[in-house]
């Protein structure tokens, strides 16, 4: 399926509204000097944190309620393009359901710390995709899983209270719903549970970051099937019977591998419908337990249905919960 140079354009107008092409320069520091995009977030109560991974610095924004977390913690990944602060500090636009998450999180007695990725994700010809996590399993050291541990093993453990759950739960979209899917089965036996949303399987697709092939705002390339060849925006992208190109998969330690739930949206015209069917399928096919997709109905075919949406924040929030006595 074939998209028109104008329906791309209103498309990356959008996403440029979603992510704001800010450039920032990060300090090393062990906290705070937050930039004036972060500050939004500091001046509601966020604590900003730059953690140095393998000689990188690597930034989070985290919050939570004001004595023990009854609930754990939930890391939450931003989109392709995107930046942590969009999950705070933002009071209207389009990304105003991310941040009612993450307020409605902390309300709910969940800590919540949202990371942002690098801009240094590269293909496996060596050129840069720009503004994405590094989810797929390619041949040379992946950038964020080194990260997200410290995050798991550190950060979240030195932050929370006494008396706090201890329970870790994974939650992103789009591009952080495949690095959530990566991380969750990657760092099994540290996570409770995982909702990705407007996902697909990041065992089973790869990016060609060749400039050109999109217009959208500090992201390169495109993403395709590994099965069908296709754009992940076509229509029945990830439609296959039997998935011979699937690349190995992360084996955790987990004696019990952690309950996912995927949200989604039936006529997401960016991560087709076929793409979330078939992690869900690989997911149940490795041994991880699965609610029932939540999926919104309704519409036309397009990028709004791609987006985190205010109908996902409440039943993600009690899926975790539920989590919690298993």
């Amino acid at each position: 399926m074939k998209f028109s140079k104008l329906w791309l354009l209103v498309g990356a107008v959008l996403l440029a509204a979603i992510t704001g092409a800010v450039t920032v320069t990060h300090a090393l520091a062990q906290e705070g000097d937050p930039t004036l995009r972060e500050r939004r977030c500091v001046d509601e109560g966020w604590r900003h944190v730059v953690l140095d991974v393998a000689g990188r610095s690597r930034e989070v924004l985290w919050k939570g309620p004001a004595g023990a977390w009854p609930k754990g913690a939930i890391i939450a990944m931003h989109g392709g393009g995107g930046e942590y602060d969009q999950w705070c500090g933002r009071d209207s636009g389009i990304a105003a359901p991310q941040v009612r998450f993450g307020e409605l999180a902390v309300a709910d007695g969940f800590g919540i710390f949202l990371v942002n990725s690098s801009d240094e994700v590269s293909d496996e010809q060596g050129r840069v995709c720009g503004k994405v996590w590094d989810d797929e399993v390619r041949g040379r050291p992946n950038l964020d899983l080194p990260f997200l541990e410290q995050v798991m093993r550190q950060t979240i453990p030195g932050s929370r209270p006494a008396g706090s759950a201890d329970a870790v739960f994974l939650t992103g979209l789009s591009s952080g719903g495949y690095m959530t899917v990566r991380a969750a089965t990657h760092f099994n036996g540290l996570v409770k549970g995982f909702a990705p949303v407007s996902s697909g399987d990041p065992y089973g697709w790869h990016r060609v970051c060749e400039a050109g092939l999109t217009p959208r705002v500090k992201v390169e390339g495109a993403g395709y099937d590994n099965e069908t060849g296709k754009q992940i925006i076509e229509s029945d992208a990830c439609r296959s019977e039997s998935y011979p190109n699937e690349v190995a998969w992360d084996e955790g330690k987990a004696a019990v591998k952690p309950t996912f739930r995927m949200f989604h949206h039936e006529l997401d015209g960016i991560n087709d419908l076929s793409c979330a069917d078939k992690v869900v399928r690989q997911l149940r096919a490795h041994g991880y337990p699965g609610e029932p997709d939540f999926l919104l109905h309704g519409g036309r075919r397009g990028l709004a249905n791609h987006l985190w949406q205010d109908d996902y924040n409440r039943p993600i929030l009690d899926f975790f919960t539920s989590r919690l006595g298993s």
